[in-house]
């Protein structure tokens, strides 16, 4: 194997990697939000089958390691199934169900810190069930859940590092690439590093400003 140093085309790899790490985030964090939130929504109108599945259902995810899981999904149900299941697939459906999983234990404790006074008075003033949730329970548990939910897609964004063992061709994964074609791990780790902190940082900073917008909303109007 021969060797060589840095090109000016190792930029646009770098930032080739980049993109594929920040599209898998940004599309699996949405959908977990999504599945999370809704799972959080029937817990919330205690469904009596499917709450007591979701709750089992989200415990096991959070509580197994994420590269367990995404061997799992790209080896097993493969072998399983007998379908075939790509990298980039296998990497959605994983952090897909691991991002909800702890979305919904967020919502959960963003809806449970509502006062049960606030949602009979609620009812008693004749909001719908669906009212109550829409204007009582969303705003309030909303401006409770975007500091952990910060913190939770900050957490996943590193996370994303994981999938480069199956083959997908993100940021981790051309490190390597030019860590083996280089041999200077520390130059080529450092800047990988720096990528990802950078990306942290951006999200810590906007999820700040968003739950610092909403605490001044929640004071102008007297919450």
């Amino acid at each position: 194997m021969r060797f060589s140093d840095f090109t000016p085309f190792d930029i646009w790899l770098l930032l080739q990697g980049l993109s594929v790490s920040l599209g898998l985030f940004f599309s699996t964090s949405l959908i977990g939000l999504l599945i999370g939130t809704s799972w959080a929504v029937c817990r919330f109108y205690r469904v009596p089958v499917l709450t007591p599945v979701i709750t089992f259902f989200a415990e096991l995810l959070k509580n197994s390691p994420v590269l367990v899981q995404l061997f799992l999904v790209f080896f097993g149900l493969p072998g399983l199934f007998h379908i075939r299941i790509t990298p980039t697939t296998a990497a959605m459906i994983t952090l897909s169900a691991n991002s909800a999983a702890f979305v919904y234990v967020i919502a959960v404790s963003a809806i449970e810190s509502i006062g049960r006074d606030q949602i009979e008075a609620a009812r008693v003033f004749g909001l719908t069930r669906w009212q109550v949730l829409r204007h009582v329970v969303a705003p309030q548990a909303t401006a409770f859940a975007i500091g952990p939910l910060t913190a939770l897609l900050v957490n996943q964004l590193q996370v994303t590092s994981l999938i480069s063992v199956i083959g997908v061709v993100d940021l981790t994964k051309i490190g390597n690439i030019l860590n083996l074609r280089t041999l200077k791990p520390f130059i080529v780790w450092t800047v990988v590093g720096l990528l990802y902190y950078a990306c942290a940082k951006l999200l810590a900073w906007l999820g700040a400003r968003f739950e610092n917008r909403l605490r001044a909303h929640a004071a102008w109007r007297g919450l």
